[in-house]
């Protein structure tokens, strides 16, 4: 490899350890050029699809570097390797002159992310089931309800293209008819000869469940992520200008997870599988961004996993408020307040609690006079109190662990 973007080399001898689990500051990968390395964690919460052995070409370590926050594995050398090391800073150089590298990463990305979704579905509560296309017909009648007649219009629409033998197939022709004059929805089938859209405020770029063929880039505006969960509209994100979305359907052909709506007057570049090959090699920092955005959403679900693994209700609870904190990069400050984006029922439902078990650990975490709720949104006057309540339950799931081993491994000796 050419070296103008200055990668350095690096050998570790048999059994040296290259990256370790928690260690902060993760600012480079490695690419594997010869050897064997083992990747491993404290708490295997999933076997890794493709096993935890790497050799030449494989690549480490990206997920924590990319997102910026700290490593979710180890590594250790199973022989003698030798590794290219990339900074974060070289990784849109390094598109620029080695695309391959970054559609094996993204690809990479993309596989483990499904992996890692499904897995996640498995441990929680959440419906494991494959999308519905009939649930179209009820994302238009939430919105129909709610007099918002252009994502209504546009649902009832995609309900019908792609359900054609539904079972709500009139009345949802009905619906529409009756809705048409007032509804100004855009788009309604695919365009992909049309690269920059425009969408006015209300109006959907996709719902939920319906099939999707591109990614799309915020050029102006803003647009928000939302999903129809018990009849009720769940904000998950406002996305702003630069901020890319949808991406999973492009890598991996999959049903939309969440509706996206133009929360004002938008304009999108709309990224199709052609035009994103292209993009790789004549727009590096888009693919570096979506690469980041990637490897946020990885290092997350990690977390996730992570979490379900605790045995304690509420330490789940504290755990997953001390992930939102470090998603969001919160400075872990003795005495420093923080407002969460959420309240006492979404806390409930990260961590997949029946609504009897949610509002008894609410109750006790409520109890700790450093967390309150107000106007549906959790508040804490000291976010170092979240972190040292997370750690205490990890360390006692950690030693409860660790002497039911123990006991396995007397009664096996025995």
């Amino acid at each position: 490899m050419s070296n103008p973007l200055q990668l350095s080399m690096v050998k570790f001898n048999q059994g040296a350890y290259i990256i370790v689990e928690g260690k902060q500051k993760a600012d480079h990968f490695y690419i594997i050029r010869s050897g064997k390395v083992r990747i491993s964690k404290e708490i295997e919460v999933v076997e890794e699809e493709g096993g935890n052995i790497l050799g030449p070409g494989d690549f480490f370590g990206v997920v924590s570097t990319m997102s910026s926050h700290s490593h979710i594995e180890t590594a250790q050398a199973l022989t003698e390797v030798t590794l290219i090391s990339v900074h974060r800073e070289n990784y849109g150089e390094l598109i620029r002159v080695n695309a391959p590298v970054a559609i094996k990463i993204i690809e990479a990305f993309s596989r483990r992310m499904r992996y890692l979704d499904d897995a996640l579905a498995r441990r929680t509560l959440n419906n494991t089931a494959e999308p519905d296309l009939g649930h179209l017909f009820n994302v238009a009648e939430y919105y129909a309800r709610q007099n918002q007649y252009n994502q209504a219009y546009f649902a009832y629409y995609q309900y019908l293209r792609h359900c054609p033998n539904g079972e709500y197939v009139e009345l949802a022709r009905e619906r529409m008819q009756k809705i048409e004059p007032y509804a100004k929805a855009v788009y309604l089938d695919s365009e992909e000869e049309v690269f920059t859209r425009t969408y006015p405020k209300d109006t959907m770029v996709f719902s939920e469940t319906m099939p999707g063929k591109e990614l799309y880039i915020i050029q102006k505006g803003s647009v928000k992520i939302t999903k129809i969960v018990d009849d009720n509209e769940v904000l998950l994100a406002v996305l702003k200008p630069g901020d890319i979305f949808g991406e999973m359907a492009l890598i991996e052909n999959k049903p939309r997870s969440a509706s996206a709506i133009a929360f004002e007057d938008a304009t999108l570049l709309a990224v199709n599988k052609e035009n994103f090959e292209r993009m790789v090699q004549s727009q590096p920092q888009i693919i570096s961004r979506l690469t980041q955005l990637l490897a946020e959403r990885i290092w997350f679900i990690y977390k996730q996993l992570a979490n379900t693994l605790l045995n304690d209700n509420l330490g789940r609870m504290y755990d997953a408020l001390l992930i939102q904190l470090e998603k969001a990069r919160v400075p872990i400050k003795s005495g420093e307040s923080y407002t969460f984006e959420f309240g006492m029922r979404e806390l409930i439902n990260m961590v997949g609690l029946p609504p009897g078990e949610g509002n008894r650990c609410v109750r006790e975490l409520l109890r700790n006079s450093r967390i309150k709720a107000i106007d549906n949104r959790i508040q804490t006057t000291d976010v170092q109190e979240i972190e040292n309540q997370a750690k205490y339950y990890r360390k006692m799931e950690h030693i409860s662990r660790k002497r039911k081993e123990k006991s396995q491994g007397s009664i096996a000796g025995a």
